[in-house]
């Protein structure tokens, strides 16, 4: 298993708690993903999670194994169980032997993308980290993880990469806010397109 192989399950598990507390009412909420309401961020999240566990399980190819049209209807109608079982599905597929070394295809990334899982499963790290205090901030709520947690993550995500293609539609990231000097969680924040205050616009 990686490095991070534990440190990845506790963000994980951590966003299975910070969604739990999600109602069907809060799904029109704005998040820190511009453009983009609780619900469409959690089904992003939830079919991410099933794309990735596809991946380990040797069908990352199949395009509709990364469609997030499937999990709307299912995200409103309990948001928590839908991405819970998700989660649970992802980290499973994870935990297969020789996972670190198995073949990861990632169509998203570009046609016949092929990458190592230990590298799959640290684009998925950094994801559920962030997607996940995206969630918190969008509930205003605190959200924390253990430092080691913080220390593991670091270097993966301050190992995105900036530039202009961070400004297209379909980037996963935000162009970096400044330059973060990759000493904690708020400069992964700032790293990755987000502010750490930020808050919703009052109604």
């Amino acid at each position: 298993m990686t490095i991070f192989s534990l440190q990845h399950r506790v963000a994980v598990h951590a966003s299975i708690d910070v969604v739990a507390a999600v109602s069907p009412d809060d799904l029109g909420l704005a998040t820190p993903c511009a453009g983009w309401t609780l619900a469409d961020l959690l089904t992003h999240m939830t079919a991410q999670h099933h794309g990735f566990a596809a991946a380990a399980r040797g069908h990352g190819a199949d395009p509709a194994v990364w469609r997030t049209e499937r999990f709307s209807a299912a995200i409103v109608a309990d948001p928590g169980g839908t991405y819970a079982a998700a989660a649970h599905d992802v980290l499973a597929a994870f935990a297969a032997d020789g996972i670190d070394d198995a073949p990861f295809a990632l169509p998203e990334f570009g046609a016949d993308v092929t990458v190592p899982g230990e590298m799959a499963m640290g684009f998925h790290f950094v994801d559920y980290v962030v997607h996940a205090w995206d969630v918190a901030a969008t509930l205003e709520t605190p959200f924390t993880l253990p430092d080691d947690v913080v220390t593991a993550v670091l270097p993966l995500a301050m190992a995105v990469p900036d530039g202009e293609f961070r400004a297209a539609a379909d980037s996963p990231f935000a162009p970096a806010l400044d330059a973060a000097e990759g000493r904690d969680f708020a400069d992964i924040l700032r790293h990755l397109g987000r502010r750490p205050d930020w808050a919703r616009a009052s109604a």
